[in-house]
């Protein structure tokens, strides 16, 4: 799409492009094939010497056109579905990293993600590192080998709500000459776009924000299309050296600025299959559709909530990057200077077990393992989404014993308050 348009009708224009007669909304291709009138016209696809659509695990037409939104709202080259956020930020990472490898992370990173670093990956033969992302430049540049491959953040970190300084991380990726990957799932293309800011590659969980309905789980990646894979082309063999699946392809040379998504597309899911259903991605769409709208309201109603908040008597501590006395407030103005996301933590006096008997006596607000959906929805990480973590790792992973996670809706922030209060009430 054009990019004189704004981000607002990009999310509602971008991606189908209907023709004389055709739907006007993006249709649903609920099909596992599709047809072609000769043996040759079906080999050049599996040769990839002509493009085309013959089996939905690899390409589907709803999914292709959603992830083209994505890519448009992101700023980016290409882009490409997976069936959850956790396939897109393997798949990213695995697409260029193998056995032997080594990936340097951000400790803050969402639970799930350091345990697919840190215990999966690990038994494919991938080294991780994880770092403070608050270090200094010097101290985060011990954490690069020769081995090396990418660096990976997260924009917003969940649920640490770590804003990342996206500058200091491009220049340490580019400096040892590797890509940054960032993910962007909580601050969404609304608030922030990575890509402006010089990093690489962006990955989404779908799942959250961009649905926005809780509905379908999903996961995107996108390419920005200016890292050089070919500038040191024994760093990157998966992308510059023949792939003899193919016939011998060389993908920087045959897909040019393309090569890292089509790679993904043609290897990594022809063989590991996240694909996600085209059903799927038509009810992702609609959500997209209201992205811009749902997003500055869940702001908006955070904010109001984290003052309301800080300023309570049982409430020992408020972590949320629109207030000013908050720690990362400077880089979210830098970086996201319309809103964070709807997301804050907290803590309360009395520590663990106050915490989990306040979030028990909530009405309005559901204790759910999900976050960043049009419903307000509280969850206790240390028992939760990092209860594999150890007490140590749960600290380096910026995460307290006590913490709450509040993912604040777009229901009237009074009656979300109000729930609040009656909770409060009662501890």
């Amino acid at each position: 799409m054009s990019k004189d348009y704004s981000i607002e009708t990009k999310c509602i224009q971008s991606g189908w492009k209907p023709s004389k007669g055709e739907p006007r909304v993006l249709p649903i291709f609920q099909s596992t094939t599709f047809k072609y009138d000769t043996s040759d016209q079906m080999g050049a696809l599996f040769d990839l010497e002509d493009t085309g659509y013959f089996y939905t695990r690899l390409q589907n037409p709803t999914n292709d056109l959603v992830a083209a939104k994505i890519t448009d709202l992101e700023g980016g080259f290409a882009g490409m579905l997976t069936s959850s956020g956790q396939a897109a930020n393997f798949y990213a990472v695995f697409n260029i990293c193998e056995a032997g490898d080594h990936l340097v992370c951000s400790s803050t990173v969402y639970g799930g993600t350091f345990n697919l670093f840190d215990v999966t990956m690990r038994k494919l033969g991938i080294d991780c590192t994880f770092v403070n992302p608050d270090s200094s430049p010097e101290e985060l540049r011990k954490a690069f080998k020769p081995n090396t491959k990418a660096v990976f953040a997260e924009t917003i970190a969940n649920p640490a709500l770590v804003v990342l300084d996206i500058e200091k991380f491009v220049d340490l990726a580019h400096e040892h000459e590797v890509p940054l990957i960032i993910d962007n799932t909580f601050a969404t293309p609304i608030n922030c776009r990575p890509f402006e800011w010089g990093a690489d590659i962006v990955t989404h969980s779908t799942t959250k924000y961009m649905d926005g309905h809780a509905m379908c789980v999903g996961g995107c990646i996108v390419d920005s299309g200016n890292f050089d894979w070919g500038k040191n082309p024994e760093k990157f063999p998966g992308l510059t050296s023949p792939d003899d699946s193919y016939h011998g392809i060389i993908y920087t040379e045959k897909f040019g600025k393309g090569a890292y998504i089509n790679k993904a597309t043609v290897q990594l899911m022809r063989d590991l299959g996240s694909v996600p259903s085209p059903q799927n991605s038509f009810l992702l769409n609609v959500g997209l559709e209201t992205l811009h709208l749902r997003v500055p309201r869940h702001c908006e109603n955070a904010l109001n909530v984290a003052k309301y908040l800080k300023n309570h008597e049982k409430v020992a501590w408020v972590k949320y990057a629109g207030l000013q006395e908050d720690q990362y407030y400077a880089l979210a103005q830098k970086y996201l200077p319309n809103g964070t996301c709807g997301v804050l933590s907290f803590g309360l006096k009395g520590g663990r077990e106050v915490s989990v008997s306040f979030m028990d006596k909530l009405k309005l607000v559901a204790i759910v393992t999900h976050v960043a959906d049009a419903r307000t929805c509280v969850l206790h990480p240390a028992s939760h989404t990092h209860r594999q973590l150890t007490d140590e790792q749960l600290v380096e992973a910026g995460v307290a014993p006590d913490l709450i996670r509040l993912s604040v809706g777009i229901e009237n922030v009074n009656d979300i308050i109000a729930d609040l209060e009656q909770a409060l009430a009662e501890i």
